[in-house]
């Protein structure tokens, strides 16, 4: 059973890692002070259980354990903290057991039991949705990946099962679908043609070219967007509503 402690305070991770080595079935393949190498180890070294913290900088363990549940093979997360208000937004990232600091012996035991059922496919919690909207985008890049902030989107476009996510530092594609990135950022992202969404804050203005066709004009895109028909009346409301 490979496990990855992630965990931004040294103490914890030494007290895992010392519970873990009295475990003969157990290779601790890495170690992670946040969410986000977390998943850049997990992505590397594909554990089988993940003990997570939940209060971490950056990306926390809550936000890791959603973007860890689309990883295939997913592993099982654990979430090792000292706070217990967060229990249930733990169980909606489809956590599979929840141990309160300072981690128990025998807690730890039976956390890594339900791992071993939930690895033999035998999964005792199930997925549910989100509770929260995610702050990174998660893009996979040959065997490791990148996070992208969602505040540095600046549109993002359909191309066949693939949605290419336009941002300050670049382009990446994600297999996520158009339609529930328009649901879960819908305060933040708006539909100008059926294949794009494009940041509300990116929306500097209209245009109609000769041929009658309109464009929006982005901030930070050299390039403007094509816009259907469908979409002006309530792009125009936006951008009124924008000043």
């Amino acid at each position: 059973m490979k496990v990855l402690i992630a965990d931004d305070e040294p103490l914890a991770r030494e007290r895992l890692r010392s519970l873990l080595a009295a475990d003969a079935r157990v290779e601790l393949v890495g170690e992670a002070e946040n969410g986000e190498q977390a998943l850049q180890l997990a992505a590397a070294r594909q554990p089988d259980v993940v003990l997570l913290d939940i209060a971490m900088p950056g990306v926390d363990g809550l936000e890791a354990a959603r973007h860890l549940r689309d990883f295939a093979p997913r592993p099982a997360v654990v979430f090792c903290t000292a706070y217990d208000q967060h229990a249930l937004s733990a169980f909606d990232a489809a956590a599979i057991d929840y141990l309160m600091k300072p981690v128990r012996p025998e807690r730890l035991a039976a956390a890594l039991e339900r791992a071993a059922t939930f690895i033999a496919g035998r999964s005792p919690s199930p997925v549910l949705e989100p509770a929260r909207r995610r702050t990174h985008l998660c893009a996979r890049l040959r065997g490791s990946l990148r996070l992208i902030p969602v505040e540095e989107i600046h549109y993002l476009q359909a191309e066949e099962k693939y949605v290419i996510v336009h941002h300050a530092r670049g382009e990446d594609l994600i297999e996520e679908s158009l339609k529930s990135l328009e649901e879960e950022f819908a305060e933040r992202l708006v539909r100008i043609h059926r294949n794009c969404l494009v940041a509300r804050g990116q929306l500097a203005e209209l245009r109609r070219s000769g041929d009658g066709q309109v464009h929006a004009v982005l901030r930070d895109v050299a390039q403007p967007l094509e816009v259907s028909r469908r979409c002006v009346a309530n792009l125009r409301g936006e951008l009124r509503q924008g000043g």
